[in-house]
């Protein structure tokens, strides 16, 4: 076992102007501003078993929970809730002021039949366009909650099979770009263009697609809510919490168990994202677990917004792919900085720490193969296909603290990979240590400061084109150049 202690020199540069000696957690004005300010308080309870939803799992309830909800907003507010049992459910509306209260005892389970979720114009995978709107949605409101220690079960197995179908279906044909797109799936909780709401305590399982996704939206805390997609196999794009060109957002005490990324920040991708151009900015995750899942943290790879002034800490991973995950891809464009990460523990996480620039080739960048007209195909498709300039479309990552971090048992400790147009800057590592089979690599990095930084593979770490980078072994060498 090799161990090597990397330090790195930073010039004019400090991140953290809030942080104490004594904590290690920076305080910034605006983590005071995160999360819902504030909480539906109309006592008016509206039981959906008065508009004759009945929970037997088999009868639809859509329009009868609707209704409870609808009489609640006409009346100012209050709170909508249900008595024990297992109800059947399409896409429901939740309005201004309305607590939608799932208690102890009470399912929704969504259909499996498309129909039932609403087409509504939104945002899916960094694309704005019509798709089916999510089982339960916040859409343009403020003042509301979804609260409880009941479940929200999507069902989703049918929606994860019409995937798979269709992407072997699609890959042959050098589709592989759109089948996400063309794949209609309802997620299961969507938070859009609203502010001040609250998730608390909610059980969600089995999405179609993602599982909590926080669109265009601020101000919005979710705490103790827990996540498990691994239900009947793992699904593909079962994401987590998404929180997608948001801000002033607070998720705390949360559980997630998923196959893909756990909890990911977003800002669009590609040419609509920077026509779109919103930020994901000042959020705030603490206190939080992930399990089965593709990142701990992930930013990207929708970074056409950019995102930024995030702070992260009092994590845990067991077993995810990745732990702290910075993707996009050459189209994408925007700038990741300003990121603090602090006591996080990894075990068994193959990648702790991975800043990617060319994440997945084959879905990221999009050419119609032969055979297609651009005049026949879908406005998604037209969408997808608009080329990016170059030097818009090169993404930037700076900025990044990474302090008091442990992994253990990883498979590659670290694996950056710059380019020479867009060189990882300003990083910053405290008392990081990773341990595991290979060391990893860093190419294209410049302007690093590492107090401690311990790289603990059985190889050497690869250092490839790197400024104002130096390894310190017995003694200190210089590594700043190509090695």
């Amino acid at each position: 076992m090799k161990t090597l202690s990397i330090i790195l020199l930073l010039i004019n540069f400090h991140l953290c102007p809030g942080e104490s000696e004594k904590d290690s957690i920076p305080h910034f004005e605006w983590m005071e501003q995160v999360g819902a300010q504030s909480f539906p308080t109309s006592d008016k309870v509206f039981n959906v078993k008065n508009y004759g939803a009945v929970g037997d799992a088999i009868q639809m309830n859509t329009t009868a929970i609707q209704k409870a909800i609808d009489d609640a907003v006409t009346s100012g507010g209050g709170i909508v809730t249900f008595e024990p049992g297992i109800y059947l459910t399409g896409s429901l509306f939740i309005g201004d002021n309305i607590n939608f209260h799932i208690p102890k005892g009470t399912m929704l389970i969504g259909s499996q039949n498309l129909n039932d979720y609403k087409q509504i114009d939104t945002r899916v995978a960094g694309l704005e366009m019509k798709w089916p709107a999510a089982l339960v949605n916040i859409i343009g409101k403020k003042n509301a909650a979804i609260t409880g220690n009941g479940t929200i079960h999507g069902k989703g197995k049918v929606f994860w099979d019409k995937y798979w179908d269709m992407r072997r279906e699609y890959e042959p044909k050098g589709l592989r770009w759109i089948v996400d797109y063309d794949c209609e799936r309802p997620r299961g909780i969507l938070i859009s263009d609203s502010e001040d709401i609250t998730v608390d305590g909610v059980v969600l399982y089995q999405p179609g697609f993602w599982s909590l996704h926080i669109l265009y939206s601020s101000h919005v805390s979710v705490r103790n809510m827990i996540i498990s997609n691994n239900i009947e196999g793992h699904g593909p794009s079962t994401d987590g919490i998404d929180i997608d060109s948001s801000s002033f957002i607070l998720v705390e005490n949360s559980t997630i168990n998923c196959n893909d990324d756990n909890f990911c920040l977003k800002a669009g991708r590609d040419a609509d994202g920077l026509k779109v151009n919103r930020p994901c900015e000042y959020i705030v995750i603490r206190e939080c677990y992930a399990g089965i899942g593709a990142g701990l943290i992930t930013c990207g790879s929708e970074t056409s917004g950019s995102i930024r002034n995030v702070v992260a800490y009092n994590l845990r991973a067991e077993n995810t792919t990745y732990g702290l995950r910075f993707k996009s891809a050459m189209n994408r464009g925007g700038t990741v900085e300003d990121i603090y990460l602090s006591n996080i523990d990894m075990k068994g996480v193959n990648f702790p720490i991975s800043v990617d620039l060319n994440w997945n080739p084959t879905y990221s960048y999009s050419t119609l193969p032969e055979g297609y007209s651009v005049d026949e195909v879908p406005e998604h498709w037209i969408k997808m296909l608009e080329k990016v300039d170059p030097k818009e479309g090169t993404p930037k990552f700076k900025n990044i603290v990474f302090n008091d971090l442990t992994a253990n048992d990883a498979e590659v400790c670290i694996r950056i990979g710059g380019i020479e147009s867009s060189t990882i800057d300003n990083f910053i590592f405290k008392n990081v240590s990773l341990e595991g089979k290979k060391s990893g690599f860093i190419k294209y990095a410049n302007n690093w400061d590492c107090e401690s930084l311990s790289i603990n593979g059985l190889d050497e770490i690869k250092l490839e084109n790197n400024k104002k980078v130096k390894l310190q072994f017995n003694e200190l060498v210089d590594q700043s150049t190509t090695k």
